[in-house]
C-alpha cells in the first residue's frame, strides 16, 4: 500500500508541476505500478476502462472532421449576428454556444474552437478579453456538467457506474441550466454593463457572413447527420445496449469513410491519416497511464480504507456523505486537474457504496461527485483541462491569463455554483 502510495503521488506532483508532459507522467506511473509488481501486465489491462478511451477517440475524429467544414465558426459568427454584435449581449451569446456545445460535444474541443473567433470578435469590436476568455472557462465547465460527453469526469463516472446519457442529462442538465443562468447574470453585471463598441466597429463584424464562414457544406451536412445519429445512439443506450464508445467509434469510422471518399484514391489515405494526426493523443495516453496507477491503487487496499473512513465520518449519513463528496470534489477538483481526481475517486465510492446499501441508493452521490469535479475545476487555471486549453491560447495570442488574476473573479463564482448545486441535490434527491 505504501509503495502505491508513492507512485500516485509522484505521478500527481508530476501532473501538476507540468514540468513534465501529464501523458508520460501518467505512463510513467501506471509502467512503475506493474514493474514493482503492484499490480501485473492482466490486471493492468483490465483497469483501463476502454469504452471512455472509445468515446474521447471517436468524438475528437467526429470534430476533427466537422472542424474543416467551418461549421463553428459560421456558429459563432451567427452569434454575433443575433445580438448585433453589442458587446453586452454577445458576452451572454458567446457563454451560451460554449456551454451548448460543450454538453454535446466536449469542453475541452469546443473551447479550442471557440476561443479563437472570441479572440478575433473582441480585436474587432476593440473590447478587453478578459472578461470573455473567462466566462468562456467557466461556461464550457457548466455546459459540460451537464452530460454525460461534457466533461472527461463524467464520462469515467458514467462509465464506472454504469450510469446512461439520460440519466446524466436528466440528474445533471436542470442545475447545469440554473448555474449557467446565474454564471450569466454574474458575468453582465462584473463586466457586460461596462463593455462598449463604436458604431463602425460593429458593423465591421457584422459584415462577415455564417455562410461566407463555411469552407465545405458538403461536410458540414455529413458531420451534423453523424453527430445527430451519434447523440441518438446515446439517448436509445438503455433500450439497445450499445456502449457509448461504441457508438462513438462506430460514427466516427463512417464520417472518416465519407470524408475520404470525396477525394482521388491515392489522396485518402493521407486524408485519414490527417484526421487521426488531429486526435489529441496525448489526452488518450494520459488516460491509459491514469487508468494503470488507479487500479494499482486500488488492489493496494488504501481506497478501501479511505471509503471507509468517509463512511465513518460521516456516521453513514447520506445527506453528510452527499456534502462531504460534494465539497471534497469541488475544493480538490479547483488545486488539480480533476480528471486524475475523479479517476482516483470512482473506485472509494465504489466501494463505499457496496459498504452502505444498493448501488441505486448511492445515486446521489455519483451526482455530487460529477458537480463538485466538473464545477470545481472552474476554481483555478489548473482545474480542468479547459482551463488549461484556453490559458494556452489566449498566451499565444497575446492575451495572457494570469493564475491569480483569474482566481480572483473564477473563485467566488466557484463557490456560488457549488453552492446552487448544493441546495439542488438536497431538495431533489435528499429532501423526503
Amino acid at each position: 500500500m505504501l509503495a502505491a502510495l508513492i507512485v500516485l503521488i509522484a505521478t500527481y506532483t508530476a501532473i501538476i508541476s507540468e514540468r513534465i508532459n501529464r501523458a508520460v507522467a501518467a505512463m510513467l506511473g501506471g509502467s512503475a505500478m506493474v514493474l514493482l509488481g503492484l499490480i501485473d501486465q492482466e490486471g493492468a489491462v483490465h483497469g483501463i476502462d476502454w469504452n471512455t478511451i472509445a468515446l474521447l477517440t471517436g468524438m475528437m475524429i467526429v470534430v476533427a472532421i466537422a472542424r474543416k467544414s467551418g461549421l463553428f465558426e459560421a456558429i459563432a459568427i451567427a452569434a454575433a449576428h443575433l445580438v448585433k454584435a453589442a458587446p453586452a449581449a454577445l458576452l451572454a451569446m458567446l457563454q451560451l454556444v460554449t456551454a451548448v456545445l460543450s454538453a454535446l460535444l466536449d469542453n475541452v474541443t469546443t473551447v479550442l474552437l471557440v476561443v479563437p473567433i472570441t479572440l478575433v470578435l473582441t480585436r474587432q469590436l476593440k473590447l478587453p478579453a478578459f472578461p470573455f476568455l473567462v466566462s468562456l472557462i467557466l461556461a464550457s465547465n457548466i455546459g459540460g456538467t451537464a452530460t454525460l460527453i461534457g466533461d472527461p469526469p463524467n464520462i469515467l463516472i458514467g462509465s464506472r457506474a454504469h450510469l446512461s446519457f439520460n440519466q446524466f442529462l436528466a440528474a445533471l442538465a436542470p442545475i447545469a441550466i440554473v448555474v449557467l443562468g446565474a454564471q450569466i447574470a454574474a458575468s453582465h453585471w462584473l463586466w457586460g454593463r461596462k463593455l462598449t463598441a463604436t458604431a463602425e466597429d460593429r458593423a465591421f463584424v457584422l459584415a462577415e457572413t455564417p455562410a461566407g464562414a463555411i469552407a465545405d457544406w458538403t461536410g458540414l451536412w455529413q458531420a451534423v447527420a453523424i453527430i445527430c445519429l451519434i447523440v441518438a445512439a446515446f439517448v436509445l443506450a438503455p433500450q439497445t445496449h450499445i456502449e457509448p464508445g461504441a457508438s462513438a467509434l462506430a460514427g466516427a469510422s463512417v464520417l472518416l469513410q465519407l470524408d475520404s471518399l470525396r477525394l482521388p484514391r491515392n489522396e485518402q489515405s493521407a486524408r485519414v491519416e490527417a484526421v487521426l494526426g488531429e486526435v489529441d493523443w496525448i489526452t488518450i495516453f494520459f488516460f491509459l497511464g491514469l487508468f494503470v496507477v488507479v487500479a494499482g491503487i486500488e488492489r493496494s487496499g488504501a481506497l478501501g480504507l479511505v471509503a471507509q473512513t468517509l463512511l465513518g465520518g460521516t456516521g453513514g449519513s447520506q445527506p453528510g456523505l452527499v456534502l462531504a463528496v460534494l465539497w471534497g470534489a469541488a475544493f480538490l477538483s479547483a488545486l488539480i486537474d480533476n480528471i486524475p481526481f475523479v479517476a482516483t475517486m470512482i473506485p472509494v465510492v465504489q466501494q463505499m457504496a457496496t459498504a452502505g446499501g444498493s448501488p441505486q441508493a448511492f445515486e446521489p452521490v455519483w451526482w455530487a461527485l460529477a458537480l463538485g469535479a466538473c464545477l470545481g475545476g472552474n476554481g483555478t487555471l489548473i482545474g480542468a483541462s479547459a482551463n488549461l486549453a484556453v490559458a494556452g491560447l489566449a498566451e499565444q495570442a497575446g492575451e495572457p491569463l494570469h493564475f491569480w488574476q483569474y482566481m480572483r473573479f473564477a473563485a467566488p463564482m466557484t463557490f456560488m455554483s457549488v453552492f446552487l448545486a448544493m441546495i439542488y441535490v438536497l431538495l431533489r434527491y435528499l429532501v423526503a
